[in-house]
């Protein structure tokens, strides 16, 4: 443990040069090499590995970061200035930002959107082995009813899903407001760990296991710590997604008038949704399972939009500035060639964002999403969502889903 203390307390001294080499503007630029390195974020006391690979065409660099052998996720927005690497992950407010020492880097996670907000990295080059020496056994196979614990007493129940895949253990952990996406790390008889790096999400799991309960900690980028505990269960479940969030009493529909992303308010009252089917998006850029979500929808959008049916994505983003939530959205919109429409709501508390949307008895997640008939009646909303990494749930999530679309349509 105290090699960690001092290996992040190095690391910060070699950042806090970073940020004086990366104005260096005037300084001939380094060659970052290509290939595939393997990354190290180091965390509250604790190290969570990664890799990416560095690509070349021409004079630009781009990249895949590499989120176990599930997940590719290309990155576009790369500059070598002087002797420093700046990284954009993907959509998200969020950099890698590093000295560039021949086959090593040395510096800084961050997140723009949130002050101070900092976390060491250092990366090698030639080196795709995420996990050394990995080897796995079937001890974690299987579903888990689990409860998580925030500072000794915020609770929320979630299910552990974890299989053995040759070497390594993969899985998620479903929770009322969404999965944690893809988990993949090692295990012994008795112990896990589990890791997911998708730019935003920085995600540590560890756990002990005895008698077939578990009992374990889980670690998100730079503070937040939670526990977790529970027992194997073939027969595990969270509360239904469709009954979480409602219509307080004494309303019957959903109102807004939110600005679109031209500056001109939106309402469900313009003559673009009338007599139409209306899926109202609650989301945020920054939030991956939202990424996972509009991906589906796109999907769905494209292939279903002359049917009358529209949707209306409400983002909540990090920062109570138009411009800034704009370009955000925007970002998501071309990266996904999203079709349908947006506004923006608020920000992304939660406690915020449900005054904007009074009528609801909270906003428990995002995303959820809201369910309009043709007659305006809200007939549904969905909290959370069940993303490709968990499998037969978000099967079961497209198979309910298109079922209860049709059926609205055909009204």
């Amino acid at each position: 443990m105290e090699k960690i203390k001092l290996n992040i307390l190095y690391v910060a001294f070699i950042c806090s040069i970073i940020l004086l080499s990366c104005n260096s503007k005037n300084e001939a630029n380094t060659t970052l090499k290509q290939g595939v390195w393997r990354a190290e974020i180091y965390m509250q006391q604790d190290t969570l590995p990664f890799n990416f690979e560095i690509l070349k065409d021409g004079e630009k660099y781009r990249a895949n970061l590499i989120n176990g052998d599930t997940e590719v996720i290309p990155l576009d927005d790369i500059e070598v200035l002087g002797d420093s690497v700046f990284i954009t992950l993907h959509i998200f407010d969020i950099e890698l930002r590093a000295k560039i020492n021949d086959t090593v880097l040395n510096g800084l996670y961050i997140k723009n959107y949130k002050d101070n907000y900092r976390i060491p990295f250092k990366a090698k080059h030639n080196n795709s082995e995420r996990f050394i020496n990995s080897k796995s056994t079937v001890k974690f196979d299987g579903k888990w009813q689990v409860n998580f614990v925030e500072d000794d007493t915020v609770t929320f129940p979630g299910v552990g899903i974890f299989k053995k895949d040759g070497d390594l253990l993969k899985g998620t952990f479903l929770t009322e407001t969404g999965d944690y996406r893809y988990l993949e790390g090692t295990a012994t008889d008795s112990t896990m760990s589990l890791y997911t790096f998708d730019g935003n999400h920085a995600f540590i799991f560890n756990a002990t296991t005895k008698n077939d309960s578990i009992k374990g900690e889980f670690l998100s980028g730079m503070d937040y710590r939670a526990t977790f505990s529970g027992y194997k269960n073939a027969n595990a479940k969270l509360t239904d997604a469709d009954n979480l969030t409602f219509l307080k009493d004494g309303y019957d529909k959903i109102e807004f008038s939110f600005p679109g992303l031209d500056g001109k308010n939106v309402s469900l009252d313009d003559e673009k949704y009338k007599n139409k089917v209306v899926l109202l998006q609650i989301f945020g850029t920054w939030c991956p399972n939202c990424m996972d979500e509009t991906i589906f929808y796109t999907d769905w959008y494209s292939n279903n939009k002359n049917k009358g049916v529209e949707i209306i994505g409400l983002a909540y983003e990090a920062k109570d500035d138009f411009e800034y939530a704009k370009a955000r959205v925007e970002k998501m919109k071309s990266k996904y060639n999203v079709e349908y429409d947006y506004v923006i709501a608020g920000v992304y508390d939660k406690e915020a964002a449900a005054k904007t949307l009074p009528m609801l008895n909270h906003v428990l997640s995002f995303p959820t999403t809201i369910f309009i008939d043709k007659k305006g009646k809200v007939r549904k909303i969905h909290t959370g969502f069940s993303g490709p990494a968990t499998g037969s749930y978000y099967e079961e999530f497209k198979e309910n889903f298109n079922s209860f679309m049709e059926q609205l349509l055909n009204e």
